[in-house]
């Protein structure tokens, strides 16, 4: 659907909340982007001695107890736990009270709220107990915590929320997709306000075998400061992370009349498939340009429009090359001009909360006049020669930006983010 006039189909961000390795709040995670800081680290979720990797981009020193109480608490799952706070602080920031609102207000309110995986360690967890205590001893709440729509049907309960409330599970692109249908939410006119993101706690011992064997994870255990280095001739796998982040959309008219602060719109946004292979982007490209093609379009804009990429950028050898063919592609003469960024170079690989952590730099920059740095690109791949803002933050207005989100499978999902203007 094409970008509307209206302000009631308009769909603008006016509240963000995030939860990540550099920060368990939004301003610590943008601050800490600004500055280069880095999450990587030794696993300390695990003894993963005897691993090829050891190394994860982990939260630290999060408090679930700042969302939810503590019995509540130790029957969700930690992406649960993340999706929730991060929901909270979103709210609170963009100054709604859901308690005063009347049943009929709440009904054209919704969430999605999306992820990879979910609450994959109650799996583990659980098999545990069950092989070592019986049958009898297996968590009731078991299924809840695992079910990947968890994150999304606890926020609509936190807030008595009764509109549409949907999870999409697209792997890496799971978050971008979340801004697809929150603006369609908006544009179609079903919803009023939508809380939209993505959560994602993966770092159990299973995925960092398998990740390992496959070869996507980087090895560099001695270094995880610089183990996650998008773009750089000398990357090897991702960084391993975990995360949230979560926005409050609004339709403009909804948002104005209140007196609301409005940060940006997403203006358009657009999904592709590849068809190739379960983990390795089509070689050419042509999937992920025909997405950022698409959203572009969506957004009634031109390549020569966009200020700003955020990009999916790794730091795995496949990934990166063809990202960067892609947005030739896409963007032709326009992709020598345009910054391009990877928070990932800090912040490691959220998975499915990968795509919301791009958008709160897409919105910051835009609402900042600031790009930040992509962390640890030293020495250049000849094979990625377009500008990646390497290592120091960039002072420069941004009017526009999109961000690529690319997953396992074949998916690619893009939005476009606007400055906004009434």
């Amino acid at each position: 659907m094409p970008p509307s006039s209206d302000p009631a189909r308009r769909a603008v961000i006016t509240g963000l909340g995030a939860v990540t390795p550099i920060g368990n709040d939004y301003p610590t995670y943008w601050h800490n982007l600004l500055a280069g800081v880095n999450g990587g680290g030794p696993i300390t979720s695990f003894d993963a001695t005897g691993y090829d990797v050891r190394i994860a981009a982990e939260v630290k020193g999060f408090d679930p107890t700042v969302a939810m109480d503590r019995k509540m608490a130790r029957r969700m799952s930690r992406f649960i736990q993340f999706a929730m706070a991060a929901a909270q602080e979103a709210v609170t920031d963009a100054g709604l009270d859901f308690s005063t609102w009347s049943a009929e207000r709440r009904d054209r309110v919704g969430v999605a709220i999306n992820t990879g995986g979910g609450g994959l360690e109650q799996v583990v967890d659980g098999t545990h107990t069950l092989e070592q205590k019986g049958p009898g001893q297996v968590s009731p709440f078991a299924i809840p915590a695992l079910s990947g729509s968890m994150a999304a049907c606890m926020a609509s309960m936190r807030y008595g929320i009764t509109g549409p409330v949907v999870t999409q599970v697209a792997a890496c692109a799971s978050s971008v997709i979340a801004y697809l249908d929150g603006l369609r939410m908006i544009q179609d006119g079903d919803c009023d306000v939508v809380l939209v993101g993505g959560s994602e706690a993966p770092l159990l011992p299973i995925a960092f075998a398998a990740l390992g064997n496959m070869g996507a994870l980087s090895k560099r255990n001695d270094d995880p400061l610089h183990a996650s280095r998008p773009f750089d001739r000398d990357r090897d796998g991702f960084l391993f992370g975990e995360g949230a982040g979560v926005m409050v959309l609004e339709s403009a008219a909804h948002a104005m009349d209140r007196g609301a602060r409005i940060r940006a719109e997403v203006l358009g946004a657009a999904l592709t498939a590849d068809a190739f292979h379960v983990s390795a982007p089509e070689p050419t490209g042509r999937g992920a340009a025909r997405a950022m093609t698409l959203a572009l379009r969506s957004a009634g804009i031109g390549p020569e429009d966009v200020d700003l990429i955020v990009a999916h950028g790794t730091s795995t050898p496949l990934n990166d090359v063809t990202e960067t063919r892609a947005i030739k592609t896409t963007f032709g003469e326009h992709a020598r001009r345009v910054p391009i960024t990877s928070p990932k170079s800090m912040i490691g690989h959220l998975l499915g909360a990968a795509g919301v952590a791009s958008a709160l730099v897409a919105v910051s920059s835009i609402t900042e006049g600031i790009i930040p740095p992509t962390a640890n690109l030293e020495h250049p791949d000849p094979d990625c020669d377009l500008d990646y803002v390497p290592l120091e933050a960039r002072h420069q207005r941004v009017d526009t930006a999109i961000v690529n989100g690319f997953g396992f499978g074949g998916q690619n999902a893009v939005a476009v983010f606007r400055r906004f203007e009434p």
